[in-house]
């Protein structure tokens, strides 16, 4: 299947300190671009890939779970660390519990990670209704473009297909779990007007991480998506500096690699 327009993947060939970045549930990469384009233009290499089931119809995504989602963001930051010498990892929404999950377990292959108001639960009473609802209903109305930033759109699916949101919410339980393995420096960025993810999921993350070196900024003009919102740049700034601290010298290209960002117009669902 096409991709939706702005929804590519998107690389960059920069020094050696990678940066790895993960999109949310149903999202895409359009959510996360500007800031991938604002850590290349300061010489870092960046990943940005395209998860499994996203971008192109929601019917692709009914066909994929969490295992798809994770083995994704496993493999580039595999490819990061034969690349680079420290790698960050950083993540939106879902995607912030992908970056806590990769943290989890590779350990000191990992420098720092920067999460963006992490999911860490599927809330309400639809949580439990899932497992029977989804042979029932296949889909419920979407989560993208919670952005309190006038003309902010997001890329992603005005549906969430059930089966996923299923496989969703049984990764949630086992990052969970995991939580306590992640010892790396952590920044966690959150909004408290945020209508996906509630600030209890940002309590929970804190509350269970046994990082040391942790910081935890309020977004307080952005709603969920904040990458695209009022606090973009704030976060960009932030997350760079927190990089230049753990990692003195990040973004100086010794590789000759250039400075050409490069984005892939195809992939597939499934």
């Amino acid at each position: 299947m096409p991709v939706l327009p702005g929804a590519e993947p998107y690389r960059h060939e920069g020094g050696e300190v990678g940066v790895l970045l993960c999109h949310g549930f149903t999202g895409s990469p359009q959510s996360l671009r500007p800031w991938a384009e604002y850590l290349a233009e300061r010489g870092l290499t960046v990943a940005l890939p395209l998860l499994p089931g996203h971008g192109t119809r929601w019917e692709d995504m009914q066909l994929t779970g969490w295992q798809d989602w994770y083995a994704e963001v496993d493999r580039e930051l595999r490819a990061l660390r034969r690349r680079c010498a420290r790698v960050f990892v950083f993540g939106l929404s879902m995607g912030g519990a992908l970056t806590l999950r990769l943290a989890a377990k590779h350990g000191d292959d990992v420098s720092g990670i920067v999460v963006v108001n992490p999911a860490n639960k599927v809330h309400g009473l639809s949580a439990y209704a899932l497992p029977m609802l989804r042979h029932v209903v296949r889909t419920t109305k979407g989560l993208t473009s919670d952005i309190k930033k006038e003309g902010g759109v997001e890329v992603g699916y005005d549906r969430v297909p059930l089966h996923a949101a299923h496989s969703l919410r049984n990764f949630f339980r086992l990052v969970d779990v995991e939580l306590p393995q992640v010892t790396q420096p952590m920044l966690l960025l959150r909004s408290p007007e945020d209508h996906v993810v509630p600030p209890a999921d940002s309590a929970r993350v804190l509350s269970r991480v046994s990082s040391r070196d942790v910081t935890e900024i309020l977004l307080e003009q952005s709603y969920h998506v904040a990458t695209l919102d009022n606090d973009a740049e704030r976060i960009f700034e932030e997350s760079y500096a927190f990089i230049a601290r753990l990692a003195p010298g990040a973004g100086e290209d010794t590789t000759g690699a250039g400075q050409v960002g490069t984005q892939e117009g195809t992939a597939t669902g499934g």
